[in-house]
């Protein structure tokens, strides 16, 4: 593995205590929803680059 070319990260799931309860247009579980989305294609689209990982 390359260090020009880390292995993306998992985002850290937030606390329940983060989440006010107020229906947020944005609560933080939204946010922290995309950004798993986020990670899962980036770490899909990593392994093509690097199918070795995988094993």
């Amino acid at each position: 593995m390359s260090d020009s070319d880390p292995k993306p990260e998992k985002p850290m799931a937030p606390d329940p205590a983060d989440c006010c309860g107020g229906g947020c247009v944005r609560c933080v579980f939204d946010l922290y929803d995309v950004a798993l989305e986020r990670y899962e294609t980036d770490l899909a689209a990593w392994f093509v680059r690097h199918p070795a990982a995988q094993a």
